[in-house]
């Protein structure tokens, strides 16, 4: 059955226009002034309403197992509360284990995420280097589809690798054409200042954020840029949290470096005080990495997102329930690290950023949808409402109002970040690939309905 979206104000990152869209098999079939109703369509009244672009998430981490647990979404719930917030696809992250080959991880995570209900990508975590390694990660980009590479200089003893890493994947990924992550924090000083504080008896969460200060993340994001201008490789700096970090990507994009930044919602909403409550589970509920910083820090990040400095958002979703935090009850750095907002952040950007002045609604567009559909290699099939593109597709009340409650929630965390805010702003309906799925508060989402969103290389001229 074909769809008419009718009198709504279609939004894109170039532009707003009044105009009525069809959707016929997935895909927009026509964007018009006036389109006349066809018979036995569906007519959807937009009237009142902003017609956007699906929002993606390039940044998740469902069915995961961390630090002695597990986050609490599935592929499952996570995307039906991806879908419900008004994002229709996800890129999450595939983690081999010690010695694991990367095909048989990659196997895995398509198993994991079979039950998804919104579409989906991979990147690939570059835990280690060997004799395989280079020989593996061209197979996944060539079999798989996977053009991004994903790097943590942080987690020493577990995920975190060296300079020496980072310069072999890099230079790979610029033969290859494919972008290069990076969780950029200085490894090896925050481990020095996390046994520092353990040995002085300083156990609590509100010692997390001071073992993470704003210098190992500045210098690590300087290190990447300086390792990919290097090498010739395109660089993504995932989760900028704060100044020195934003001050590193604008200096690098200011010598012609190929780099861009993402920010989380949660980092541009929520400031350091969390970590000194009184309450413990609360205070722990907050444990990221990199951790939340003070108020200053979350004005530079909104500047940023504004000026394009940093081009995308995402949420890092890993959520844990209370049950998880307590592992680290004894001393901070047992704490799960990792936090759930994947069906919070388009209605905390809008509430926060459009309505303060701080974006358009282009620019939210731009920070939610387009900027990671074109630096992931899913433009224009998705990120933009025009003919030929899928039918992902959100109808935005910008009136409407509700307050944010895990009560509430589809995600399964029992905890939410925001809660108790109060958005106006607020996602009426979601359409992925023409089904609806989500319609005033009710999700109808087939379970496993999710494609897989394999992504092409662009490797540059030699």
């Amino acid at each position: 059955m074909s769809v008419l979206i009718r009198g709504g104000t279609i939004v894109n990152e170039d532009g707003s226009s009044r105009a009525d869209i069809r959707v016929r098999g997935g895909i927009i079939g026509e964007v018009a002034s006036y389109i006349a109703p066809a018979a036995g369509e569906r007519i959807i009244d937009a009237g009142g309403c902003l017609v956007m672009p699906g929002g993606i998430d390039p940044h998740t981490h469902l069915d995961y197992p961390f630090m002695a647990t597990r986050t609490a979404d599935d592929f499952f719930s996570g995307t039906s509360a991806a879908l419900a917030g008004g994002t229709t696809a996800i890129l999450d992250f595939i983690f081999p284990e010690n010695g694991q080959p990367l095909r048989d991880a990659c196997v895995e995570w398509h198993r994991r995420a079979r039950p998804s209900v919104a579409d989906y990508g991979f990147h690939i975590a570059v835990t280690r280097w060997d004799d395989q390694t280079e020989s593996e990660l061209r197979d996944l980009v060539d079999r798989e589809g996977i053009t991004s590479f994903k790097h943590f200089m942080a987690y020493k003893g577990g995920t975190m690798v060296g300079d020496d890493v980072l310069i072999k994947s890099f230079a790979l990924a610029a033969k290859l054409g494919v972008l290069c992550l990076v969780h950029a924090e200085n490894g090896d000083l925050v481990h020095y200042l996390q046994q520092k504080f353990v040995a002085e008896g300083k156990l609590g969460p509100e010692f997390h954020p001071l073992s993470r200060p704003p210098e190992v993340e500045g210098e690590a994001v300087n290190r990447a840029i300086c390792i990919a201008e290097a090498v010739g490789a395109r660089l993504y700096v995932v989760h900028n949290s704060c100044i020195p970090a934003i001050e590193a990507l604008r200096r690098g994009q200011m010598r012609g470096v190929d780099v861009t930044g993402e920010a989380l919602a949660c980092h541009l909403a929520i400031s350091d005080e969390v970590y000194r409550d009184c309450d413990w589970v609360f205070a722990a509920a907050h444990v990221m990495s990199p951790p939340f910083r003070p108020p200053e820090h979350q004005e530079a990040l909104w500047a940023a997102l504004a000026s394009g400095v940093i081009k995308t958002t995402g949420t890092d979703h890993a959520g844990f329930r209370a049950e998880d935090r307590l592992l680290g009850r004894s001393k901070f750095t047992d704490i799960p690290n990792g936090t759930g907002s994947i069906e919070d952040r388009l209605h905390v950007l809008w509430h926060l950023g459009v309505n303060s002045g701080r974006l358009t609604p282009e620019q939210f567009v731009r920070v939610t949808s387009s900027a990671a559909a074109r630096a992931f290699g899913l433009y224009p099939k998705k990120g933009l409402l025009a003919e030929g593109g899928d039918a992902d597709i959100i109808i935005w009340d910008p009136a409407g109002e509700r307050t944010i409650r895990a009560a509430d929630q589809h995600q399964r965390t029992d905890f939410n970040l925001f809660e108790g805010m109060r958005v106006r702003g607020i996602n009426r309906m979601t359409i992925s690939r023409g089904d609806v799925v989500f319609e005033e508060g009710e999700l109808s989402a087939r379970e496993g309905r999710g494609e897989y969103l394999p992504r092409s290389a662009n490797p540059r001229a030699a």
